[in-house]
């Protein structure tokens, strides 16, 4: 009978001693997935077969160790009982090591998995990254522009300008002209001619002088100028970047002003050959590509006489050769007055190197008078500084600065100073 008691009492034990670490391990679940949150440092999916298999076999080793515990008692007696406990203890001991063991290894594991997946992926990162529409546009914007807008970037790899035709074929109609480095929509292509879009132009050119693909966007990122554009009626160029600072001129809402840098409340741009500064409030910054120039931008309307229209044809020939100061190369570099000089100079017409003397050189007349090959004089107040020729249809063309060298602007892009007669025909 007393043998019988003993061994009961050591079953007993052995169902306590079996049930200890598995209780142990129950509690660490919560370790394992904390409420609203899926951590993939401790991820159920990942953790549960190899959780179940330790557990079983650390369960089997302890029954295992009862088992043995329970024969040994057997031939030893009542008189160890003690040791039966001194056994348990030891038993738990080595299932801590075990888990100990088991949670480093799954630890090991589950830093390699967090390396490749990033930050835990939880119910408050889900309801963090919720954006609103306005939120979501603004990134869908963001994320256009992060290839300029174009979805299959064109880029124009001429030395002057690259001919639009209305039909793909040598013969076709001009419509417009991309000038060099200039960006456009390819819309389909095929070994010889590419359908574009750019600006408001849309028709062929040929493939041959379009860079496309990877080359296409490896130029792009060379050639992008940050711009802002004015968003308001009438935006004030200031000399330094603060309210008292003078206003050197007026700058038309819809116009672009090269951004130099961004400065805090301040945007410093570039006017020409000098750098000022705007209010951030009233421009957006982007980063932009040059576009096509449409036909009616190249022509100057009826009764204009031929030498006017030769001569702005002619300045137009030289389209985006580089800005240097104090030079008077239309190919390897002009300043604005050096540019004006060398076109004139063409046309019998000896002008002094200097905007101020420029100025004085002709016939004041109203800016509204301007006709092609007129000049156009712009200034800091009303000191003048800078100088261009009108070409027609509200546009001048001049040496604006390094960066972007000879170009086409809106005759109101800065205000106008003073308007000039040269020619009298």
């Amino acid at each position: 009978m007393k043998r019988r008691e003993i061994m009961c009492l050591l079953a007993a034990a052995g169902c306590i001693l079996l049930l200890a670490p598995l209780q142990t391990r129950a509690a660490n679940l919560q370790d394992l997935l904390s409420i609203g949150t899926i951590d993939t440092e401790k991820t159920a999916d990942v953790e549960k077969e190899p959780i179940e298999e330790d557990e079983d076999r650390e369960g089997a080793d302890l029954f295992a160790m009862t088992q043995s515990s329970a024969e040994g008692q057997q031939d030893k007696g009542s008189e160890e009982n003690g040791d039966k406990t001194g056994e348990a203890d030891t038993s738990d001991d080595a299932g801590e090591q075990d888990e100990s063991s088991v949670q480093e290894e799954s630890g090991e594991r589950n830093s390699a998995l967090q390396e490749i997946l990033g930050d835990a992926i939880g119910s408050s990162v889900i309801l963090e990254s919720t954006r609103t529409e306005t939120e979501y546009a603004q990134a869908y914007e963001k994320a256009k522009h992060a290839n300029w807008g174009y979805t299959n970037l064109g880029i124009a790899n001429v030395d002057n300008n690259l001919n639009i035709r209305a039909a793909a074929a040598e013969d076709g109609k001009l419509v417009g002209k991309l000038p060099k480095n200039a960006a456009c929509e390819v819309l389909d292509s095929d070994d010889t001619w590419a359908h574009i879009k750019s600006g408001k132009v849309e028709g062929y050119v040929s493939l041959e002088f379009l860079l496309t693909g990877i080359p296409a966007k490896r130029r792009a990122e060379e050639l992008a100028t940050t711009m802002a554009r004015v968003t308001t009626d009438s935006l004030k160029v200031r000399a330094e970047a603060n309210t008292e600072s003078e206003v050197i001129t007026l700058v038309p809402n819809g116009e672009e002003l090269e951004v130099a840098d961004v400065e805090g409340d301040w945007v410093r741009v570039y006017l020409d050959d000098e750098e000022v500064f705007v209010s951030a409030e009233y421009v957006e910054v982007s980063s932009e590509l040059g576009t096509a120039i449409t036909m009616t931008e190249l022509l100057y309307g009826q009764g204009v006489s031929d030498v006017r229209v030769d001569l702005c044809q002619y300045a137009k020939e030289f389209l985006g050769n580089p800005y240097v100061w104090g030079g008077t190369s239309l190919t390897k570099g002009a300043d604005c007055s050096g540019y004006v000089l060398s076109i004139f100079k063409k046309y019998g017409v000896n002008l002094p190197h200097s905007s101020v003397a420029q100025a004085g050189s002709g016939t004041t007349i109203q800016v509204s008078e301007a006709q092609p090959g007129d000049l156009i004089f712009y200034g800091n107040g009303k000191s003048i500084n800078h100088v261009a020729i009108y070409i027609g249809g509200g546009q001048v063309i001049h040496a604006s600065n390094p960066k972007t060298g000879i170009r086409i602007s809106n005759v109101s892009y800065r205000s106008p100073v003073k308007a000039v007669r040269i020619l009298h025909d």
